[in-house]
């Protein structure tokens, strides 16, 4: 069910955005408990002039390959599960592709069942 947004700067390879979404997915499946196959993610890459951040809110130093994360999911986790889902896509974009953990931003969006509907004018989970 969730809904994975991905922003970062144009100019990555092909390789580098698969090594994304691929960690992000096998995080979710690992810490948020993510059905098998509930694979829905969307890359946006922006040219500078168009991806703001500061380089240092909150002492944290961020460098042009910083990956702004958003999911949009159930609200039906705990603070423990979002903790360990944030350090397991941590870890994986470290891993690979090779981001530096301060270039990781995670962002959830909650919502409620009946918000969903995955085809077919239906609402899925309600």
């Amino acid at each position: 069910m969730p809904l994975v947004r991905i922003d970062l700067r144009r100019g990555k390879s092909s390789a580098y955005l698969k090594a994304v979404r691929s960690g992000i997915y096998a995080a979710m499946e690992e810490s948020f408990n993510v059905p098998k196959n509930d694979r829905f993610m969307l890359v946006h890459q922006h040219d500078a002039e168009e991806f703001d951040y500061d380089p240092n809110y909150l002492g944290i130093s961020r460098s042009d390959d910083l990956v702004i994360v958003q999911i949009a999911c159930n609200n039906t986790r705990t603070v423990d599960q979002k903790k360990a889902f944030y350090k397991a896509i941590v870890d994986k974009l470290v891993a690979d592709p090779g981001l530096r953990p301060e270039d990781v931003l995670i962002n959830l969006l909650e919502t409620t069942k009946e918000n969903w509907s995955f085809g077919h004018g239906i609402m899925t989970y309600a």
